[in-house]
């Protein structure tokens, strides 16, 4: 069995390593087990379900991943479903984390999930007093422990966003880099999906009378579902952010476009007189004024220079060159 730890604490202490069989176990009230899976099978959940009196559908959906965030009450126990979320690239890659929740166990089931609950333990064995109060408190700091993992992913994409941006201002976006605009407004799209649900089961938790959560851990979840709300915030303004650098781009390629339209207008119009100019010129008819003068050759080519210039001073001070 993928066991990651198995152990039963008393009074807030370590005090033994419990082994698995599908043997129900008593416990004292100052005694309660905790339990760390990582992709068991269902045979393996099954020693566990017979041990702790676990739901069969509750047992399914551990197993079976893909499962949305959810709170599911199953007689005295309590079954919770939370999403876990880290960066791949520009992907964020989702993981599960289901926990069973009882009077004296909880269970834990991650699939998929890239942080172990090893250092998180390791905190909690440090304050005693508080892992005394029993699995509701554990529950609490797994949960807390998942929603800190989010504030990075969010914080991560934000500064890819800020820099993407800073590039637009100067250059024009190329198709990959607006293929991966696309790419994170998605992936934000899909974080947005998994942080509305997070945020009811930490609602659920903190407001509805559930079994085995006591009323002094209530604030505990209270101040777990407050992040939970602060990182949906953010995705949901990191989505208009994202959006808005496409939509200046836009803006910005068109006006830079505009710039160019007008310069080549402008450069257009002053060649358009030595051009006309010349081209009468070349009609070779042999009655033309000033193709007998002395001076006609210098006096065109004046013409041409002075209007020339003219139009240049005007389109300059228009803005067009």
């Amino acid at each position: 069995m993928p066991v990651v730890a198995s152990f039963m604490y008393r009074d807030g202490k370590r005090a033994e390593d419990l082994p698995l069989s599908p043997t129900p176990i008593s416990f004292r009230d100052n005694e309660f087990a905790w339990i760390g899976l990582q992709a068991p099978t269902a045979e393996e959940m099954g020693v566990l379900q017979q041990a702790y009196s676990l739901h069969q559908l509750a047992v399914e959906d551990a197993v079976h991943s893909q499962q949305i965030p959810k709170v599911d009450v199953y007689g005295e126990q309590l079954f919770v479903v939370a999403k876990t979320a880290h960066l791949e690239g520009d992907k964020i890659a989702y993981g599960e984390t289901a926990l069973f929740v009882g009077r004296h166990h909880i269970i834990s089931v991650r699939q998929g999930s890239a942080r172990a609950h090893s250092q998180l333990r390791s905190q909690l064995e440090a304050s005693p007093q508080l892992l005394q109060k029993g699995p509701d408190y554990v529950l609490h700091a797994i949960i807390d422990f998942i929603v800190d993992g989010y504030l990075p992913v969010v914080q991560t994409i934000e500064d890819k966003v800020l820099a993407m941006e800073k590039h637009m201002l100067v250059a024009f976006l190329e198709r990959d880099q607006i293929r991966r605009i696309f790419r994170l407004r998605r992936q934000v799209i899909l974080f947005q999906r998994i942080l509305g649900p997070m945020s009811e089961v930490v609602g659920k938790l903190v407001h509805l009378d559930l079994p085995c959560i006591d009323d002094h851990a209530k604030p505990y979840f209270r101040d777990v579902h407050d992040p939970v709300m602060r990182v949906e915030g953010m995705v949901n303004g990191l989505r208009e952010v994202i959006t808005s650098v496409f939509e200046a781009s836009n803006l910005l390629e068109q006006q830079r476009q505009g710039t160019i339209t007008r310069q080549l207008a402008a450069w257009a119009a002053i060649l358009a007189v030595p051009t006309a100019i010349a081209g009468i010129y070349g009609m070779n008819f042999e009655y033309m004024p000033e193709l007998k003068t002395r001076y006609g050759y210098f006096a065109v080519l004046a013409t041409i220079a002075g209007l020339c210039a003219f139009l240049f001073y005007r389109f300059k001070k228009s803005g067009w060159l």
